[in-house]
């Protein structure tokens, strides 16, 4: 049997009758359900395993139930393993999760089928180099944020592009982001949409302190340094919005276009500008 584990946002209403009705259309379908523990406080007809085992079981899908919160942390714990995931919105924007809930079925359907499209999202790896050494590396889907933390006042940043010196300024962090993660909180920061396939970064400074310094876009394949430069102990690395590392003054931060990619499985083939158009009202009047 076809394996496929089950990834669940906590505390969803509609998970207590979904899940146990999944795991029956699934077994119906000669596919083998397998759940994370959020997944499993719904139902014990199916085996629980913590989500970073699941790629070591070689499961054919990931069927996600959430939001984008729940997709990112998914795309983290899968993505090295290259297993496509099926996102189904039960959040409230849903940005990436584009497949409906009343379009679960129809979507797993055609995938069984081999008819389904496959919407394939670049990442961003980071490396946290301190004295020299590599200290911790990450993957993101979004976006990496280096911000200050509670403190009220600025931090003193560096940029560069391939070892060459971009800019030095004084903000309250910088965000690095792939082209899905500039609808994300580079967006809200004044930085650029970017279409999924283009291939490229953004670098977006938040609340600089020069008027002049503004958004840049530049090369999928660049390195992107980033060194922290001021305020102790008080500057913070987050991946995705969800992982927080604190940084000491004088670390830099590596970041490039990762090896891994993100596969979304959709029942027709995407439509960004309408998603735009639908979750963000762009171009509207």
């Amino acid at each position: 049997m076809r394996t496929v584990v089950i990834l669940s946002k906590p505390q969803k209403e509609e998970l207590c009758v979904l899940i146990p009705e999944l795991i029956l259309w699934m077994r119906a379908h000669g596919l083998n359900p397998v759940l994370d523990p959020v997944s499993g406080n719904y139902t014990r007809d199916a085996p629980v395993v913590p989500r970073h085992e699941m790629a070591a079981l070689g499961p054919e899908l990931a069927i996600v139930l959430g939001g984008d919160g729940t997709l990112l942390a998914a795309a983290r714990a899968l993505a090295k393993s290259d297993i496509p995931i099926l996102s189904v919105n039960l959040g409230s924007l849903g940005f990436l999760t584009e497949v409906r809930l009343a379009d679960l079925y129809p979507t797993l359907e055609a995938w069984c089928e081999n008819c389904s499209t496959m919407d394939s999202r670049a990442m961003l790896h980071v490396e946290i180099q301190r004295d020299g050494k590599v200290e911790s590396e990450y993957e993101a889907l979004n976006d990496i944020v280096v911000s200050k933390g509670a403190i009220a006042r600025m931090g003193d940043f560096t940029v560069k592009l391939a070892g060459q010196l971009a800019a030095s300024f004084r903000a309250d962090g910088v965000i690095v982001a792939t082209p899905t993660g500039s609808t994300a909180y580079s967006l809200a920061a004044a930085g650029p949409i970017l279409a999924p396939d283009v291939d490229a970064l953004v670098i977006t400074p938040i609340c600089p302190h020069l008027l002049t310094l503004r958004p840049i876009v530049v090369r999928g394949d660049a390195e992107v340094s980033v060194s922290v430069e001021g305020i102790p102990d008080q500057t913070y690395l987050t991946v995705d919005g969800q992982e927080a590392v604190q940084l000491r003054v004088g670390d830099e931060l590596h970041c490039r276009r990762s090896k891994y990619c993100v596969k979304l499985v959709r029942m027709k083939p995407p439509a960004f500008f309408d998603v735009l158009r639908a979750k963000l009202k762009w171009g509207e009047r």
